[in-house]
Formats: structure tokens, C-alpha cells, sequence
């Protein structure tokens, strides 16, 4: 990558001390003449857009922010996209914007913070606070790292107004207001740590959660927008899925990261990213739950347990796993532990409907991997016993699923009486993935089911009259599954 051509002191006195444009160390230009820097001022076009219509999602966010003051009246809200976090030495990690803003204001910007200010009266004012356009005076569009010339173009103020449907201002002048500021303020942590040190003895921790723990939940019935957004995060998976078929033989010849380059291409053409590390197991491995390191050998006669998603660009992600047989067709082992895993999952998604208990369809599935573990003699019953010891979590480890949304993990910070301890309600989503994992080296169960491990994953939306499988598009059952490979295969 090019190297920045940070000048010491490119501006006047004055305005290097209010704005200082950080230097790279070693860099090979140490200044900046002034006759360089007065070209650089001038024969510059007018790029400001104007007319812009507002995102998509602009009502939803505004019906959002409206449910959020009505829940804080009268107390100041902040709510950070966070900053860009160091990677190497002067190269950052891609940005991602917290889920708490983007759900809020539709942005995906570093360093942005939505601002809810109380007014008489009843209600907020919503100003979101951004890094203006890079200043061509001073010279920093092109002279500092994250100027225009090196990283893009960023929106002016006016410019997001126009597109967010919220009123905009310099966001370098926030933590100077924000220490002024008085009266009831909330923040949303962890994402900005000059906007905490802004508050500092202002907020306190337990209130600051309440707002974490509003705004988790807030998420956990998706509104229109929403499900579109994860219809199409599965649809853009299911293609991602198809890829990966398609390419299976260059994988063996290589290893495990031709899976995730090949899925992760699909994401990064039709989304944002991944939604989360793709697990890419073949073999033994799919044994190891969150398997990320993704660098073992692909084999004829194994088992790959794919789990993945793409998240759109608008922060919506799928979560789903198929467990494919490399070369196409189950052996008589893995078909019997196959089947059992899709016994399992379709129990669960039966039990996933409104009016139903968040834990029945955790309930149901485990009962069938129970049943079976206890049919082929690998733990004593009867099946309520193995149940209410938790027997079967030898093979099975885990729970069958969790909340989806634009966290893979959604609506983590929820109250438990409102998550796993509620009833489902229409326009949720939720995963579905039961799994049996017999390791390599466990003495307890017959040798030819040692190195196996099966899940399979789809994204249920509930629905008023009871759900719809959003991930569809990919085959479950045995004999689909090895259908829909020889087609893909040719």
C-alpha cells in the first residue's frame, strides 16, 4: 500500500495547533512547500450532491428512534458507531459499525454518535454527530492518512442529513459539549473511548446498561425491513453454499481455505462481509464447535460441516451449517448420524410458532437426539432421564439456537425473562441447529463414529400462523442433499 506523504507541520502555527495532521514516521517527503501546498488549494470541482433521497430504511430507523425516546424521556441518549481499531502498526481492521447505531440511524461511519437531547416539552431532538468532508484548506485531504486522496470520499453534513433524514453537525465538537452538558445522561459503552471520557461523571454503569439492554431488545421482533434484509442474507448464502460445491475438488488439492475464500468472495460480492468467522470443518474437525482456523486437509470419504453467512450491506446476517459428504454420498455411518441430526431439526422447527415457549424448540430437538443416543446404546435411558441429567450434551454440547438478526448472536444483551425465558411472537428469528459431535478420541462410542460431526442450521422467521424457513433455497434432507451436489457437480 502507498505511504502517506505527512508533512511535519504542513499548516500555519495557528492551525497546526488546533489541527494537527499526524506524520508517518521514515516517511520519504518531510514537508511540504508552500507552493506545493498552495496548488493543492485550488482547481478543485464543486463534488456536492445534492437532491439525495433518504436510505431505505430511513422511517424504520426514525419509528426506532421514536420508541427509544419514548422509553428515556427527558434524559440526554448517546449512542457511538466506535473508531477504527489498530490491526498492525498503522493498518486498521475493516470498520463495522456497533449494532446499536447502525440499527438507529442507518450509518455505517467511524467515529459517528447519535444524540438524542430531551426537549420541552416532551420527546428528543436526534442530531447524529460526523467527521465533516477532509478540509482542503489545511491540506488534509491529501496529506493525512485518513484524507479524502487515501481513504475516499466521505458524505458533508448536508449530504447525510439528506440521506439519514437527520440533522447533522461536526462530531469533533461533541466531547466539548457532551463535558458541558448537564442533566440525566445514557451512553451505549465500548464503542468510543473519548465520548466515555467525555461522560465520565456524568453516567453511571447500571443506567448505561439499561439503555445496552433496551436497545438488544428492542431488536428481537424484526419489522419489515428487517426480514427482507434477512431474506436476503439467506438467499445470497444459500449461492455462497452452491459455490463451494462447485469448487470441493480444488479444495482437496489445497486445504480447508479454499472453503472460506470461496464463500467469503459471495459475501464480499453480494454483501458487507461474513456475518461471522466461517467454520470451514472438514473431518474430525467438524467436531470443534467454532473450528476458524480453517487449515486442514478437505478428503474424499469425510464429512464437511460448513457454517456460514453473509451479512448485507446493511448489517443483516445469515447463520447457516450443512454438513456435505465431500464426494458426494454419505457412507452408511454418517447417513445414520445425518439423519438423526435431521430428525432432530425438523422436530424443532415444528415446535417454532407464535404463542409457543422460546425453549420449545431447544426441547424438542434434544428429545430426538436423546431417543437416539439411547437406541444405539450409547447412554443408558429411559430418555427423560438422560434428559433431565443432561446426559446426551456429551454428543451434543450445545443449545439448538439463538436469536438472529444483525448480530449473529442478536439481541445478546437482553434480559433472560425476555429472551429464553418469553414466547415467541411473530417476526422473530431464530436459528435452528441441533448437532451430534462424536471426537476422534472418545472411547465411549464405536470406532467408526469417532472423527463425525453433524449440524444442520437454518434461519426460522415465526410468522402469525407459524413459521417459514428463510434458508430454504439448501436441501436438508440425506438424499437431497446428495441430489443437489451431482447437480451442482454436473
Amino acid at each position: 500500500m502507498a505511504e502517506e506523504l505527512t508533512p511535519e507541520n504542513p499548516e500555519t502555527p495557528e492551525e497546526s495547533e488546533e489541527q494537527p495532521i499526524k506524520q508517518r514516521k521514515n516517511g520519504l517527503y518531510q514537508g511540504v512547500s508552500d507552493e506545493l501546498a498552495e496548488n493543492m488549494r485550488s482547481g478543485w470541482a464543486d463534488t456536492e450532491l445534492h437532491g439525495l433521497e433518504p436510505i431505505a430504511q430511513a422511517a424504520h430507523t426514525a419509528a426506532r428512534r421514536a420508541a427509544l425516546s419514548a422509553r428515556f424521556p427527558g434524559e440526554r441518549l448517546v449512542i457511538p458507531a466506535g473508531n477504527l481499531k489498530t490491526r498492525s502498526n498503522d493498518t486498521e481492521y475493516s470498520f463495522r459499525a456497533s449494532t446499536e447505531y447502525a440499527y438507529l440511524t442507518g450509518d455505517q461511519t467511524h467515529d459517528g454518535v447519535l444524540v438524542l437531547e430531551p426537549v420541552k416539552g416532551g420527546g428528543h431532538q436526534a442530531t447524529i454527530y460526523l467527521l465533516p468532508r477532509s478540509d482542503r484548506e489545511n491540506g488534509e485531504f491529501w496529506l493525512d492518512g485518513m484524507g479524502e486522496l487515501w481513504v475516499g470520499r466521505r458524505h458533508s453534513l448536508a449530504e447525510a442529513e439528506q440521506l439519514l433524514g437527520i440533522p447533522a453537525k461536526d462530531v469533533r465538537e461533541l466531547p466539548a459539549w457532551l463535558k458541558e452538558a448537564t442533566g440525566p445522561v445514557r451512553n451505549v459503552r465500548g464503542h468510543d473511548a473519548g465520548i466515555e471520557a467525555a461522560l465520565v461523571d456524568k453516567v453511571t454503569a447500571e443506567r448505561d446498561e439499561e439503555l445496552r439492554v433496551y436497545l438488544s431488545e428492542a431488536r428481537l421482533v424484526k419489522d419489515a425491513f428487517e426480514i427482507a434484509e434477512l431474506q436476503k442474507a439467506c438467499d445470497s448464502t444459500a449461492r455462497g453454499f452452491e459455490d463451494v460445491v462447485k469448487v470441493l475438488d480444488k479444495a482437496e488439492a489445497t486445504s480447508e481455505r479454499y472453503i472460506e475464500g470461496t464463500f467469503f468472495l459471495r459475501a464480499r460480492v453480494e454483501g458487507n462481509d461474513v456475518g461471522y468467522g466461517t467454520i470451514a470443518a472438514a473431518g474430525p474437525h467438524a467436531c470443534t464447535l467454532h473450528w476458524v482456523r480453517n487449515d486442514g486437509p478437505v478428503r474424499s470419504g469425510d464429512l464437511l460441516l460448513l457454517d456460514a453467512g453473509v451479512e448485507t450491506t446493511e448489517l443483516y446476517t445469515a447463520d447457516v451449517t450443512r454438513t456435505l459428504p465431500i464426494n458426494g454420498r454419505f457412507t452408511d455411518v454418517q447417513r445414520k448420524i445425518y439423519d438423526a441430526v435431521y430428525e432432530a431439526q425438523e422436530a424443532g422447527i415444528a415446535a417454532v410458532k407464535p404463542g409457543a415457549a422460546y425453549r420449545d424448540f431447544h426441547d424438542a430437538a434434544q428429545r430426538v437426539l436423546a431417543e437416539k443416543l439411547v437406541e444405539w446404546g450409547l447412554v443408558e435411558g429411559p430418555v427423560d432421564r438422560v434428559l433431565e441429567l443432561g446426559l446426551q450434551r456429551r454428543w451434543t454440547l450445545h443449545g439448538t439456537g439463538h436469536m438472529l438478526g444483525m448480530d449473529v448472536h442478536d439481541c445478546a444483551a437482553a434480559r433472560t425473562e425476555a429472551y429464553v425465558d418469553t414466547t415467541l411472537e411473530p417476526g422473530m428469528c431464530l436459528t435452528v441447529e441441533p448437532g451430534l459431535y462424536f471426537q476422534a478420541d472418545d472411547l465411549t462410542v464405536p470406532e467408526e463414529y469417532r472423527g463425525i460431526g453433524v449440524r444442520i442450521e437454518d434461519d426460522i422467521l415465526v410468522t402469525e400462523d407459524g413459521n417459514r424457513n428463510l434458508s430454504e433455497a439448501l436441501p436438508r434432507r440425506s438424499d437431497e442433499v446428495e441430489a443437489w451436489m451431482a447437480g451442482l457437480k454436473g
